[in-house]
C-alpha cells in the first residue's frame, strides 16, 4: 500500500486556520461596516458564502461576477483568500483556492452533514467518522481541496490523527457502541467558520494595509517574469500542468470585463451577464443542487453595466491592440474598428481623443458608429457610423467622403460632439435581454444575442435637428453632418496600420469649454444613466412576466 504523508500540524491549520478567536472577530467587526452581500440579503448557509479578506463581507458565491462552477466549492471552507469587487483594483472579485489539511476537510464535512441535518428538520450533531466524515471527504474532495484525489486509503488514518488531535479545540468526540468513533463540532454556531486571514497575514500570506487585506506580493526570488495581456495561461502545477483549482484559472480582468471573451461577429452579439439578486426564485435556485448542466433561465441574470466608459474589450476587431488601461488603442495593418462600452440615443455628449502616434503611411477614421457598423472596416465605411479622416480631413458616411476641414496629425486632441433631439413616442430604455440565451466562456456567461441587421436597416429614419460637429484643438471645424439616422450612437476609433490614439470620456476634458459653450455632457455622465436605465428595464421584464418565471417551467 502507497505510504503517504500529510502535514496535519502546519503553523496554519486547525485552530489557526479555522478561527474562532474572539478578539478578531471583535477586530474583523471594527473594521468596515460590513457582513452584507451585495444584493443586500443576509447570509444564506445552505450555499457558498465567500467572506472578504479587506472589509469582512459575506458574499454570496451566486452573486459574484464569474462562474466559480456549480460543485466546486462547498459551504463553510476555509482555504481560500478571497477580495470582494468593492476592494478590488481591478474592479471584479479576487479569488484563490488553496490546499486544505486534512483537519480542514473534516470539519468543513462536520459543518455541511450539521447543516443538513438541520435544513431536513433533524438534530444531529455527531457524526461517524468510518460512516459519514470519511465518505463525504471521499465524495467531495475536488470542492475541498487542490490537492489531488489519494489512489489508496492510507489517509483514512490521518484522518484519525487529525480529529483525535484537534479534539475539545476543534472536535468533540464520543464513543458509540453501535456507530463507533462520533465526531461534532466543538463550536455549534456554523455562522463564525471563516478563513483566518490574520494567521494568513502573520505566515506571510496575506499583507495587511490601512485598507485591509490584500495578497501578499511574490518575494524577490519567487518573482514571476513580466506578462503580456493575452498571454497568461494561468497557474500552473507540478510539471507546468494547470492548477487543479479551477477558480484560480478564472482571468480577472482590470475594470471588471473578462480578458478572455467572445468576440461579436457576424451574425451573433455577446452580452457579458451577472446574477440579478432581484430576480424570483433567485435563493431557490442557488441552493438547488438540480440544474448542474442544464440551461440556465436567462431571467435569473441580468446585463453587466461597466462602471466606467472605456475602450470595449469584446465589441472590436481582434488584432486592435487595446492598453491596459482601455483608454488607447493601436492599430495593425487594414482598417478596423473598436467601439465604446456605452452609447446614447439622445441628448448632446462629448469626447476627446488624442493622436499619440500617426506614422508615415497610417490613417484613422474616428467618430461615432452603431453596434452593427462593420468592425473589419472603416467607420463610415455603412450607414451604421459617421467619421472625419485624418487625411485630408475628408469625413465619412456610407463610404462617401466629402471634404471638412484640414487634415489632422501626430499631438493633436480632437474634440467629438453629437447632438440627438429625443422622439416623444419612442421608448428609449435598453434591453434587457432577459429572455436570450445563456452561454459559458471561460467561466463567464453572456447572453447570446442574433444580429438584426436587415431589420435596423429597414427601419432607419432620420432624425430631424440631429448633427455631429468636430473639434481641433479646441476649435470647431463646422457641422459634419446634420439629420443623421435615429438611432443609439457609440464612441468609435477606426485604424489603418499602426496608429496609436488615446481616448478621454471624461470628467478632466482638455477643452471643457465646449461643453459649457454647447450645453454638452461628458460620455462620463452616461455612466449613472445607463445602470438606472437598465435597472428599470430590468424591472418591468420582472413585472410584466410576474408568474410566469418558475424554475419548474425550465425543468429544474
Amino acid at each position: 500500500m502507497e505510504d503517504i504523508q500529510m502535514d496535519t500540524s502546519s503553523p496554519t491549520e486547525s485552530s489557526s486556520e479555522v478561527n474562532f478567536n474572539a478578539d478578531e472577530e471583535k477586530t474583523q467587526e471594527s473594521r468596515a461596516a460590513a457582513g452584507v452581500c451585495y444584493c443586500g440579503k443576509e447570509r444564506n448557509l445552505n450555499i457558498v458564502e465567500l467572506l472578504c479578506a479587506t472589509c469582512a463581507r459575506w458574499v454570496h458565491e451566486s452573486c459574484v461576477s464569474y462562474q466559480l462552477g456549480k460543485g466546486k466549492l462547498l459551504p463553510f471552507i476555509t482555504n481560500y483568500v478571497f477580495v470582494c469587487k468593492s476592494c478590488s483594483a481591478s474592479g471584479l472579485e479576487s479569488f484563490r483556492k488553496s490546499q486544505a489539511t486534512i483537519s480542514q476537510m473534516c470539519h468543513c464535512a462536520i459543518a455541511n452533514m450539521q447543516q443538513t441535518a438541520a435544513r431536513e428538520g433533524r438534530r444531529q450533531i455527531q457524526f461517524s467518522k468510518d460512516k459519514e466524515i470519511i465518505p463525504y471527504i471521499e465524495q467531495y474532495w475536488e470542492a475541498m481541496t487542490t490537492m489531488p484525489r489519494r489512489l489508496t486509503q492510507s489517509w483514512y488514518s490521518t484522518v484519525q490523527r487529525s480529529l483525535v488531535k484537534d479534539v475539545q479545540t476543534l472536535f468533540t468526540y464520543e464513543e458509540h457502541s453501535e456507530h463507533g468513533s462520533m465526531y461534532g463540532l466543538f463550536h455549534q454556531d456554523l455562522r463564525i467558520i471563516k478563513p483566518n486571514y490574520e494567521g494568513m497575514s502573520k505566515s506571510g500570506a496575506l499583507r495587511l494595509t490601512d485598507d485591509g487585506y490584500t495578497q501578499a506580493a511574490l518575494s524577490k526570488n519567487n518573482r514571476q517574469k513580466r506578462k503580456f495581456p493575452g498571454t497568461d495561461s494561468g497557474p500552473t502545477g507540478k510539471k507546468g500542468r494547470p492548477s487543479s483549482d479551477v477558480a484560480a484559472n478564472v482571468k480577472l480582468p482590470p475594470h471588471g470585463y473578462p480578458l478572455e471573451h467572445p468576440f461579436n461577429k457576424d451574425g451573433y452579439r455577446y452580452i457579458l451577464a451577472e446574477p440579478d439578486p432581484h430576480a424570483p426564485f433567485r435563493q431557490e435556485f442557488d441552493e438547488s443542487s438540480d440544474w448542474a448542466g442544464k440551461p440556465i433561465p436567462g431571467w435569473l441574470y441580468r446585463t453587466l453595466v461597466p462602471h466606467s466608459v472605456l475602450l470595449a474589450l469584446h465589441d472590436r476587431a481582434p488584432q486592435l491592440k487595446i492598453s491596459e488601461d482601455r483608454l488607447a488603442v493601436t492599430g495593425e495593418r487594414g482598417y478596423c474598428m473598436v467601439r465604446a462600452t456605452h452609447s446614447v440615443n439622445r441628448g448632446c455628449w462629448y469626447f476627446e481623443i488624442t493622436i499619440e502616434e500617426m506614422p508615415e503611411g497610417a490613417a484613422t477614421r474616428l467618430g461615432w458608429g452603431r453596434e452593427y457598423g462593420n468592425l473589419q472596416a472603416p467607420l463610415g465605411y455603412d450607414k451604421f457610423g459617421y467619421s472625419w479622416r485624418s487625411r485630408k480631413g475628408t469625413k465619412f458616411t456610407e463610404s462617401h467622403g466629402k471634404h471638412y476641414s484640414e487634415a489632422y496629425v501626430e499631438g493633436d486632441t480632437l474634440g467629438f460632439l453629437i447632438e440627438l433631439p429625443e422622439e416623444t413616442a419612442l421608448d428609449y430604455l435598453p434591453n434587457t435581454f432577459k429572455d436570450r440565451p445563456l452561454v459559458k466562456f471561460k467561466s463567464h456567461l453572456y447572453y447570446e444575442d442574433k444580429d438584426k441587421i436587415t431589420e435596423t436597416l429597414k427601419n432607419l429614419h432620420i432624425l430631424q435637428g440631429s448633427r455631429i460637429e468636430f473639434f481641433k484643438n479646441g476649435q470647431s471645424q463646422g457641422v459634419a453632418f446634420e439629420d443623421i439616422y435615429a438611432g443609439s450612437y457609440f464612441p468609435a476609433i477606426s485604424i489603418h496600420k499602426s496608429a496609436t490614439v488615446s481616448v478621454n470620456f471624461g470628467p478632466a476634458f482638455k477643452y471643457p469649454e465646449v461643453l459649457g459653450d454647447r450645453k454638452a455632457k461628458g460620455m462620463h455622465d452616461r455612466v449613472e444613466e445607463l445602470i438606472t436605465e437598465q435597472c428599470l428595464a430590468d424591472t418591468l421584464y420582472l413585472t410584466e412576466h410576474d408568474g410566469r418565471l418558475r424554475l419548474d417551467n425550465m425543468g429544474i
